[in-house]
């Protein structure tokens, strides 16, 4: 059974909170407006992937993923960004459609947003910048570019053509094994991964609960490197985990403390879930387990 409660802002927002039976809670929050850009390099090569993550770590793999196409863009001098490429896709329709339109198309389900999580590498040089939007709010933080200790394993796989040779390391609390193809001189690859001798073309944990995989590219592409030119709140890794957090496990009320607006939840009779509102125990693990440290 779901529960669903749709709000509609004065300050150009829709607002859609779901709450379902294995207590996963979701809001999805459409702005009419999209953030002004930066331009940081003009763009070399770009790589597609398949990010898949798993939601609930308490039931079958198989039956509790969400995911996004990602975007991974090559920039000289080392300077990479990754992020959602269905972000990138309905930045573009919001840009060339009437406020009717975009509307009618959020109500529709046709503006659903991707993953706000967004890594720059070498930005500024030799620092990864993380940023993300949480709710309302946008987060940024800079840490040094994470130091992977690989193992070469002699597992050869073939992704999109390309030979890929295997590697693993263990990061944060969780063991990674990747492929990657020499074929490609990009010392690159999704996520915060890098430094091996070829593109990162495949990617999981030991668990099968965060996984990256190529599946297109573009050489000589030319869309610009860009980052959002809006009031993010500085932190440190921790500090936006901490949000994160307080949001995962209750972000109806974090909606509340931190835009004043209000959200109701239902039952599909239309009874007032009161519970709804109570912190979850999150039944999945982040990407990085040791983010308390």
């Amino acid at each position: 059974m779901k529960k669903l409660s749709v709000i509609i802002c004065t300050a150009g927002l829709i607002v859609t909170a779901v709450t379902a039976k294995t207590v996963r809670r979701q809001l999805s929050i459409f702005s009419n407006r999209v953030p002004e850009t930066e331009t940081l390099a003009p763009e070399t090569m770009e790589f597609v992937y398949d990010y898949r993550w798993c939601v609930d770590t308490t039931g079958s793999l198989e039956d509790n993923f969400d995911g996004d196409r990602m975007l991974l863009q090559i920039a000289p001098d080392g300077l990479s960004k990754f992020s959602s490429y269905k972000n990138l896709t309905v930045d573009s329709l919001l840009m060339r459609s009437s406020q009717e339109e975009i509307a009618a198309a959020a109500l529709d389900g046709k503006l659903s947003t991707g993953e706000f999580m967004t890594i720059y590498k070498n930005y500024p040089a030799g620092k990864l910048t993380h940023t993300e939007k949480i709710c309302q709010d946008w987060f940024r933080y800079e840490e040094d570019m994470p130091v992977f200790d690989w193992e070469l394993t002699d597992s050869v796989i073939n992704v999109l053509g390309y030979e890929c040779q295997g590697a693993k390391c263990d990061f944060r609390g969780r063991e990674w094994t990747v492929f990657y193809a020499e074929d490609i001189p990009v010392m690159d690859g999704p996520w915060k991964l890098h430094g091996l001798p070829g593109l990162i073309m495949k990617a999981s944990d030991r668990e099968g609960q965060y996984t990256f995989e190529c599946i297109g590219i573009k050489s000589n592409a030319d869309r610009p490197v860009t980052i959002y030119k809006v009031p993010y709140n500085n932190t440190d890794r921790k500090g936006y985990y901490d949000v994160k957090n307080r949001y995962d496990v209750n972000p109806y009320a974090y909606y509340e403390a931190t835009t004043g607006g209000h959200i109701t939840v239902c039952d599909e009779a239309g009874n007032v879930v009161f519970d709804a509102y109570d912190p979850i125990e999150l039944p999945f693990d982040y990407i990085e387990r040791l983010w308390k440290k």
